[in-house]
């Protein structure tokens, strides 16, 4: 189940620096109007150069007459001085009342994201989030010097919202909208774990599908999650298996078990042991990184030995895990811990919370 894989989501891949220094400042056009070579050399907010340069500019955006061409030129060399100068509360001032006056600016998406990326370092993380949605949801999309307003954006809606229903939305949007620019076999991973939180088990499986098609599902890396591929394939297996082999309740499971082992019914035993993600291993091992061979049969085990089992489970079972002790098996490990487990796989009311026997610990435990 993807129980094992309810970690915080973040997403190493998607956290960016972005070079928003760079990508709000240079222009060709000011440089010419200004003349300056467009290398910023401003040192502090409160200097006369400083003040001086941005009265100048405004004094050219007061101009009716500017082309668009310039007036964005003069309009992201004045914020971008703002910006240079950590100046963020001056620069939202500003973006904020240029918004609102020239509703016609084609360029108001790039204005909106400067504008979040401001709350954002002023750690006004909610207002972030609302003029991220606005760049989205109100504005066309812009490539500004190679970048899309709406991809930067998506990326960090994803860091900052806290609303599954939000971040499913965002990731369908960067699969479907920029597959080139994404690692689309780690959105899907991550789009899954979202659907998780909001209990919507059907498109769980179907996400988890695709994510295991993809020809680089067993190499990906996903920051927090190193086992995505084996996590996701037992939880698509077990949801294509027949699940015939659980049992309502964890004391008729173990006593079937006991009776097919009083029997040396190995192939009841063969029968009841889970068919998807079943594990044999010592306590030293990860449960999770061993398979059993298709050969494998409890009657290697079974025949000319004397099997005995303990009376009750061993005392560190819980109410979704229990252990029981056998011996006997084999003269090089004698001792085996059957383990069982309760069922977590909420996508079928029908078999959650039920049990079934899903491995085996060789040797006393540790």
């Amino acid at each position: 189940m993807l129980n094992r894989i309810k970690k915080a989501v973040v997403l190493g891949t998607c956290i960016l620096s972005l070079g928003f220094c760079s990508l709000f400042t240079s222009c060709s056009y000011i440089d010419k109007i200004s003349g300056k070579s467009g290398k910023n050399t401003l040192i502090s907010k409160s200097s006369s150069a400083y003040e001086t340069m941005q009265k100048n500019f405004e004094k050219i955006l007061s101009n009716k007459n500017l082309t668009d061409e310039t007036r964005y030129a003069v309009v992201s060399r004045i914020a971008g001085n703002m910006l240079s100068v950590q100046d963020y509360n001056s620069l939202i001032l500003f973006l904020t009342e240029w918004v609102e006056e020239n509703p016609d600016d084609m360029y108001n998406g790039y204005w909106l994201l400067m504008t979040a990326y401001a709350y954002l370092n002023n750690n006004a993380q909610p207002m972030a989030e609302y003029y991220f949605e606005r760049v989205i949801n109100n504005c066309n999309d812009l490539i500004v010097k190679g970048q899309s307003i709406h991809y930067l954006s998506y990326q960090y809606l994803i860091q900052l919202s806290t609303n599954s229903a939000n971040r499913i939305n965002y990731f369908n949007q960067l699969i479907n909208r920029f597959p080139s620019m994404i690692s689309e076999t780690e959105m899907l991973y991550r789009l899954a774990l979202e659907y998780e939180k909001e209990g919507e088990w059907d498109q769980v499986i179907k996400t988890l599908t695709k994510f295991l098609a993809k020809d680089d599902a067993q190499t990906v890396v996903i920051a927090g999650h190193p086992n995505a591929y084996t996590e996701a394939k037992q939880l698509i297996d077990f949801s294509n298996s027949t699940k015939s082999w659980t049992f309502e309740s964890l004391n008729s499971l173990i006593s079937t078990i006991k009776n097919a082992i009083d029997n040396y019914n190995w192939a009841a035993l063969d029968r009841y042991r889970s068919k998807v993600n079943f594990f044999a291993v010592s306590w030293r091992q990860d449960s999770e990184d061993t398979s059993l061979p298709d050969d494998f049969s409890m009657g290697n085990f079974m025949n000319g030995n004397t099997i005995r089992y303990s009376s009750s489970l061993d005392e560190s079972s819980s109410p979704t895990e229990a252990y029981l002790k056998t011996t006997g098996w084999s003269n090089y490990v004698s001792t085996w811990y059957l383990y069982f487990r309760k069922v977590n796989f909420p996508a079928d009311p029908d078999i959650h919370g039920r049990w079934e026997w899903a491995g085996i610990y060789y040797g006393e435990k540790m």
